[in-house]
């Protein structure tokens, strides 16, 4: 039930977003990310504005996750950390 909760609102994130073009896929790895992320000290809201611009950040033909393409992308990763507010 929680992961349910989380990918609502990992959704409703894409929505609000912005993101006219966010497909099931997309709604897929950020839920993900919000799930790598669910024992971080930080509110929901703030790990899905970070996943939903990681994801933005990848290309549509990535294979990987985010969390094992933020490994490889400190530039990205603390750009999307600063603006979901994640310092």
């Amino acid at each position: 039930m929680k992961f349910a909760v989380i990918a609502l609102v990992a959704f409703s994130s894409l929505a609000a977003s912005g993101a006219a073009y966010a497909n099931a896929d997309d709604t897929k790895w950020v839920a993900q990310c919000v799930s790598d992320n669910s024992d971080a000290k930080v509110d929901v809201t703030v790990i899905t504005k970070y996943c939903t611009c990681m994801n933005g950040k990848m290309d549509e033909n990535e294979t990987k996750t985010i969390t094992q393409w933020e490994k490889s992308h400190p530039t990205e990763r603390d750009a999307c950390s600063k603006q979901a507010g994640w310092n």
